[in-house]
């Protein structure tokens, strides 16, 4: 199989080894990081910068079953969709795995007459980083891992990591003038979704016309917008003021939240993301490991119920992984306080099996944190002097973004809020 392979040359004659960036879902192409080459600018003129779509994504023949931003957000009309894609495919869905991925990564590295490379995972990307380590530690020099997913860890159960960073939102709301003034709007949020029924999710507006949605607003695609606005920073310090105002019975800024993720499938080819996780992931879950994850959450069981539906009719083969050996490369681990996935204490307490390694952390962070503030500036340190220490203190300077704190967005100051509020804006 061709696979669409992406190659950013560096720009300095003095060349250091290539950085090659692994992207998440599992389903994202790796293309899709395009992005980053403008905040990793200077990273580029010593390392060339490598992105290879993994079979099954972007270029690399997509497995997106048909499923995108246009699909009912049905679980039984989706599920149907799956089980037709399966069937018409099943050789390729059996096909995939973490494993082929990976060797199809160092199959790229000989072709391009690469020595070591050092590997930038993203979420997802940062288990298939961890294996890449793993199996072919003599290719590899250096791990930057962001937002990361370890070997032995049970990314699926993530209910109770999206509560604690609803809690931590909470927290910050609570030390904002204009954000304190929502009163108790974590618990208008539990309302709202113990009250939810047919007649609001009929009338719920559509992000685009504010008008009725075409397909009824299901309660788990609410709880799964608000767990994914908690990736993003700048989306979720809207949450507070659009419940509050769900609360009152406004409901636009809610579906404006809606709205800031307009594909259901969050760019993912979904038959690859279900030929991973259902063979690799919920494999190894427990029914009670999934009742204490989701007990007492705002999300319940609306995420992992997508994939235990999907995975009904996506019979692939179980696939385990051997227990990780120890490994010296030197390791940047990133985290977001506030990521509602992949938690900092991921990195902190399931990664013993890597000896040299150092964590950034930062404060409120969501989901992926590369891009932000300084970061780029010391993954390029790190990537120069591996073994070096990190000077961290700039890390605090990245804050959450304003919240929301009113239709007009962040608070407004001076003469002009005055204004406002008189005109009881």
């Amino acid at each position: 199989m061709t696979l669409a392979v992406f190659v950013s040359p560096a720009m300095n004659k003095v060349q250091r080894e290539p950085l090659y960036l692994l992207a998440g879902g599992p389903g994202q192409a790796a293309s899709d990081l395009a992005p980053f080459l403008h905040k990793f600018r200077k990273i580029n003129q010593n390392h060339a910068i490598v992105m290879v779509d993994r079979r099954g994504t972007g270029l690399s023949r997509s497995f997106d079953c048909g499923i995108d931003r246009d699909t009912p957000m049905d679980l039984e009309f989706i599920s149907k969709a799956l089980e037709k894609c399966y069937l018409q495919q099943a050789n390729f869905a059996n096909s995939l795995s973490s494993r082929q991925s990976v060797e199809d990564l160092e199959r790229v590295r000989k072709h391009l007459n690469h020595q070591r490379i050092s590997l930038w995972g993203g979420s997802w990307g940062t288990r298939t980083a961890l294996l890449y380590q793993q199996w072919y530690p003599n290719s590899l020099k250096a791990l930057v891992l962001d937002a990361v997913a370890p070997i032995d860890s049970k990314v699926f159960l993530s209910a109770t990591a999206a509560e604690d960073a609803l809690k931590i939102l909470v927290r910050d709301c609570l030390s904002d003038v204009s954000c304190s003034k929502f009163g108790n709007w974590r618990t208008v949020l539990d309302q709202l979704l113990n009250d939810w029924n047919k007649s609001i999710a009929v009338d719920f507006p559509d992000p685009n016309t504010g008008k009725p949605m075409a397909h009824p607003m299901s309660r788990w695609v609410l709880q799964n917008a608000i767990r994914t606005a908690l990736y993003s920073p700048e989306a979720a310090v809207q949450i507070p003021f659009a419940i509050q105002q769900a609360g009152l019975g406004n409901y636009y800024p809610l579906s404006g939240i809606l709205g800031l993720f307009p594909d259901g499938t969050s760019g993912m080819s979904l038959g690859l993301t279900l030929s991973i996780a259902c063979a690799e992931e919920l494999s190894r879950l427990s029914e009670e490991e999934i009742a204490a994850d989701i007990r007492g959450t705002f999300v319940g069981d609306a995420f992992f119920g997508i994939f235990e539906s999907g995975c009904e009719v996506w019979p692939v083969p179980d696939r385990a992984y051997e227990q990780p050996e120890l490994r010296k490369h030197p390791v940047l681990l990133i985290s977001g306080e506030a990521d509602p996935i992949t938690p900092p204490a991921y990195a902190e307490k399931q990664l013993g099996y890597l000896v040299n390694k150092q964590h950034l952390v930062v404060s409120s962070g969501g989901h992926i944190n590369s891009m932000r503030g300084c970061i780029p500036r010391l993954i390029k340190e790190f990537l120069e002097s591996p073994e070096k220490k990190l000077e961290q203190t700039c890390i605090t300077d990245i804050n959450r973004p304003p919240f929301t704190a009113g239709i007009y967005g962040p608070a407004i100051e001076g003469p002009k809020r005055k204004h406002l509020e008189e005109k009881g804006l």
